[in-house]
Formats: structure tokens, C-alpha cells, sequence
């Protein structure tokens, strides 16, 4: 998965407005990048085993807000599109879905968002499901402070982002400028390719909509997501860029966290050699 150029955030070619495109282009890519190499890393046993226990935890708390009827709750049908990206089994999804519902016997789990800093002045997004807050904030300041990071106060960094849809689609399976009309015709805000893939961008309300539109058009995400995508991005390099790596990587293995979001912009060269 490595980049073919030094500079992953030079990849992507001008398609909807210069400005605004230039900065989407440099950020998304921080942001899919590491995202790709999370599921490079997840192959062995044991990180596929922790994806799953995120991926279950979000299911249950999802049916238990929105019900069990993927079609009438929005988040459960992203949280089972997940799972079945990550070759889930169908009773594991099944089984969370009835702890969320009360069906079957279940935790219950509390959702934490933690703003911090990275080394750099790289802005944290820290999104957490657990049953238990104050472990969870003990072992997510314990990480930070190790390496070289602190925790921000509400409100300290979650203006530096916003909130978007998030729709990753195979490049080598489709036609770029026939991908790009039809995301643009059903309601996506931006398109860019990164690598092997394209990125289609949405607003939160009509992320499902711009997905299940590209749906009936044979035009299938290999994934999808909700998540705080930066504004601006903090550009990091040398000891910086690789600390601020392995503090995210090291807030990704703790079991209560679901996901980090960042705003770095990093050379792929660094980006690339995490997955060694």
C-alpha cells in the first residue's frame, strides 16, 4: 500500500473548487491513509480479534439507541456495513444486535469523546464506548502522557473539525470520471482519489443517501464511515511525525477506544514505513 510518490498529499488531481478541493485533497489523505494501515495491521489473529470487539461495541450501542431494524436506524446499518467489510460472521452481528435490543443479556456501555493534543500540535479526536469512564479516561491520559501528548479541555480542539460522511470505493474496479459524475449527482460534496481508492465526501444527513444512491447505480463502498474530518491539517515530520504515529496507534489498541480522528499531514514515506 505504499505511496508511488514521496508525497502522498500531492496525489490527487483539482476537481471541484480550487481552495477548498487543495485542502480536502491534503486532509482526507492523513485521514485514509492511516485508516488503511490500521487494516493492514489488523490481519493477524490478535488485532482482528480487537477490531471485532470495537465493531461489536458499536453495534450494541446503536441497536440500543435506534432499535434493531437496520433500515429504520441510520447508525446500525453503517456499524453492520462495517462489520461485514471486516468478514464479520453473520451471528456475531446477530448476537450484538439482541444485547443492544435487550433480547439477550448484554454490558452496558457509555459513549466518551476526548479531545487532545498530540506531539506537533496535532489535534486528537478520541472517540471511546465503555462501561466503565473512569478507567477509560485513566488509560487514555496514561497513553497520551507517554507519548508526549496531552488531554485538551471540551471544546480545545473538536472547532478544528467537522463532521462528514465518508465513502471509500475500489479505484481499480471503477471508472474514475463516471464514479465521479454519479457521486456529484447524488448529493456528495467532494470526490478525490487517494492511491487504489477514491473518497467520496458527504454531510452527515445525506451520508445513507449518497450511499445507497451510488448502490443503485452498481457502485459498491468497500467501506464507509462517519467521521470528524479536520479543517486544516498540522504538518509533522521527523521525530514529531513518528511519535505522533505511535500515540495514535497505542490509543487504537486500548480496547474502550472505537476511533481516533487527526488533523496531521505527514510524508507517506513515514505513513508507509508503519506498516513494516
Amino acid at each position: 500500500m505504499s505511496s508511488p510518490c514521496s508525497l502522498l498529499f500531492a496525489l490527487c488531481p483539482y476537481i471541484v473548487f480550487p481552495t477548498y478541493h487543495e485542502q480536502a485533497t491534503r486532509t482526507m489523505a492523513g485521514h485514509s491513509k492511516w485508516k488503511q494501515i490500521k487494516h493492514y495491521k489488523a490481519a493477524t489473529d490478535a488485532k482482528r480479534g480487537a477490531l471485532f470487539t470495537k465493531l461489536i461495541r458499536e453495534i450494541t450501542v446503536a441497536a440500543k439507541q435506534g432499535g434493531g431494524d437496520p433500515d429504520g436506524n441510520p447508525r446500525l446499518r453503517t456499524a453492520i456495513d462495517a462489520a461485514k467489510a471486516s468478514s464479520m460472521p453473520k451471528e456475531n452481528i446477530e448476537r450484538a444486535i439482541k444485547k443492544g435490543t435487550g433480547e439477550l443479556e448484554g454490558v452496558e456501555y457509555v459513549e466518551v469523546l476526548y479531545e487532545a493534543f498530540a506531539p506537533g500540535g496535532v489535534a486528537l479526536m478520541i472517540q471511546a464506548l465503555t462501561d466503565n469512564a473512569t478507567r477509560t479516561v485513566a488509560e487514555v491520559r496514561h497513553k497520551l502522557s507517554r507519548g508526549g501528548g496531552n488531554m485538551g479541555a471540551t471544546n480545545s480542539v473538536s472547532w478544528m473539525f467537522e463532521r462528514k460522511g465518508q465513502i471509500y470505493l475500489d479505484a481499480n474496479r471503477y471508472k474514475e470520471d463516471p464514479t465521479l459524475e454519479a457521486a456529484l449527482e447524488v448529493g456528495a460534496t467532494d470526490f478525490v482519489r487517494e492511491d487504489d481508492q477514491y473518497v467520496v465526501s458527504t454531510d452527515v444527513p445525506s451520508f445513507h443517501t449518497v450511499k445507497a444512491s451510488l448502490e443503485r447505480e452498481g457502485i459498491v463502498a468497500t467501506e464507509s464511515e462517519v467521521a470528524w474530518i479536520p479543517k486544516q491539517t498540522v504538518s509533522v515530520a521527523g521525530a514529531d511525525a513518528e511519535a505522533v504515529l505511535r500515540l495514535i496507534e497505542s490509543l487504537d489498541e486500548l480496547d474502550d477506544v472505537q476511533k481516533v480522528d487527526a488533523n496531521f499531514d505527514i510524508d507517506a514515506s513515514v505513513m508507509s514505513g508503519l506498516q513494516s
